[in-house]
């Protein structure tokens, strides 16, 4: 029998989902260690290194067990960036098991992974993108940084079809960076741009995980 895949983890639980277009979806987050980027406004930072090694069929007994506790069919693999590591196999797992599966990925690293909802979060500076990501995007996130600008936001919806909303992501909520995504939805509606909205973090204004 062949060895046992190994993913290291950072943390998994039971959630709510804060973001995008499934908000307010309970959700199962598996949040995976490593991330090729290192992005400075983070606010996972926790998850850039180290992790608890974790066996996919340990994942899937540790979900198994929150699936009890809160009811539903989606799981989010998170990061961290988790397709810095392969996640196939887990995800082959879980869908036995009768999930859905969401991944938040920055969009750098390709995966074949058979995942059912791909949120793509493109980061400063270049804001690159793999192209097989322009093509399976369900919803494209970009936190608001200084480094977004208005031909940014320009050049990322230009690369991605009509119909995939482009959510503007205030920095953890801060009230500037609120701001700042007010200004930079109201100049790119006024050019008109399609399907760019604001978002935010509901789980941080409930105080959710």
């Amino acid at each position: 029998m062949p060895p046992q895949p190994i993913l290291r983890i950072a943390e998994i639980f039971a959630g709510v989902q804060g973001e995008g277009l499934r908000l307010g979806r309970p959700t199962i987050f598996i949040r995976l260690s490593g991330c090729n980027l290192r992005c400075p406004f983070c606010d996972t930072k926790n998850a850039w290194q180290g992790g608890r090694p974790m066996s996919v069929a340990a994942i899937g007994t540790r979900v198994k067990s929150l699936r009890g506790r809160r009811p539903g069919d989606w799981i989010c693999l998170t990061g961290g960036e988790p397709l810095d590591q392969d996640i196939g196999p887990l995800v082959e797992r879980l869908h036995r098991s009768g999930f859905r599966i969401q991944v938040e990925t920055n969009g750098t690293i390709p995966s074949d992974a058979a995942i059912d909802w791909v949120t793509v979060s493109p980061k400063p500076p270049g804001y690159e993108v793999a192209p097989i990501f322009r093509e399976t995007a369900r919803e494209v996130k970009l936190v608001v940084s200084r480094e977004l600008t208005p031909s940014v936001i320009r050049r990322i919806r230009s690369g991605f079809p009509a119909a995939v909303p482009i959510f503007l992501q205030p920095e953890s909520n801060r009230p500037k960076s609120r701001l700042r995504a007010v200004r930079l939805f109201n100049r790119t509606v006024r050019e008109g741009l399609s399907d760019i909205r604001l978002g935010i973090q509901l789980h941080k204004v409930y105080g959710l995980p």
